[in-house]
C-alpha cells in the first residue's frame, strides 16, 4: 500500500454521533503513552497529522483519518491514564465500546503494546474486550529502538503469553523512529480491507 494522502476527516467527542462511513475502516487501540499516534503518523509519513505529547492521555476523541480515500484509519482515545477523572475514563470505555459494536466498516483492530514491558491488566482486559466484540486483534510492539535486537523474540513471546493470544494472532514489531515494520503493518492493513 502507497499511502499518496490522508486528512483527518472527523473528531468524535464523548457526545459525538458516529460517522456512517462507507470506507473500509482499521481502529488502533492502546494505553497512553504507547505511541498509538506516532505509528499512524508513521505509517501515513506525515510529521504531525496525528498530534503526538509528551502528555499521556492527549488523544480524548475518536479521529478518523480519511487513507488515499480508499480507508479510515480510527485512533481511539488512549486508555489506563491516571490523571484522567474514572468518569472521564468510564466515558471513553463507552464511547469505544459503541465504536467496536456499531461501526458496519471495521475490518481490524490494531493493539498496541509496549515491547520493553509485560501487557498491563488495562491491556490484557482491552484484548479480550476486542476478541470478546468479534475481532482477532493485530497486535503491534511499540518502541522496537528501545531494545536490542537479541531481545526481540524474547520480548515477543513475553507479550504473546501475557495476553494469552489466539494461535495465529499476529504480532508485528515497530519502531517510529526507524519505520521497522511499517511496510509489514501497511502489507496486513491491504490483505485485510481487500
Amino acid at each position: 500500500m502507497i499511502i499518496k494522502n490522508a486528512e483527518l476527516e472527523t473528531v468524535c467527542g464523548i457526545t459525538s454521533v458516529l460517522p456512517d462511513n462507507l470506507l473500509p475502516e482499521v481502529a488502533f487501540a492502546g494505553k497512553s503513552n504507547v505511541g498509538k499516534s506516532s505509528l499512524i503518523n508513521g505509517l501515513l509519513n506525515r510529521k504531525s497529522l496525528a498530534r503526538t505529547s509528551q502528555e499521556p492521555g492527549k488523544t480524548q476523541t475518536i479521529n478518523f483519518y480519511n487513507v488515499n480515500k480508499e480507508l479510515y484509519f480510527v485512533d481511539l482515545p488512549g486508555y489506563g491514564f491516571a490523571k484522567v477523572s474514572k468518569e472521564t475514563q468510564v466515558k471513553w470505555g463507552n464511547m469505544i465500546e459503541k465504536y467496536l459494536q456499531t461501526s458496519k466498516q471495521l475490518k481490524a483492530v490494531m493493539l498496541l503494546i509496549d515491547i520493553r514491558h509485560e501487557p498491563s491488566a488495562n491491556d490484557k482486559n482491552m484484548y479480550e474486550w476486542i476478541v470478546y466484540n468479534g475481532y482477532n486483534p493485530i497486535i503491534i510492539a511499540t518502541k522496537l529502538d528501545k531494545i536490542n535486537r537479541s531481545q526481540i523474540q524474547k520480548h515477543i513471546k513475553m507479550i504473546k503469553k501475557g495476553l494469552n493470544v489466539l494461535p495465529d494472532t499476529i504480532v508485528i514489531p515497530f519502531s517510529s523512529q526507524t519505520k521497522q515494520g511499517r511496510d509489514e503493518i501497511l502489507d496486513v492493513i491491504s490483505s485485510v480491507i481487500s
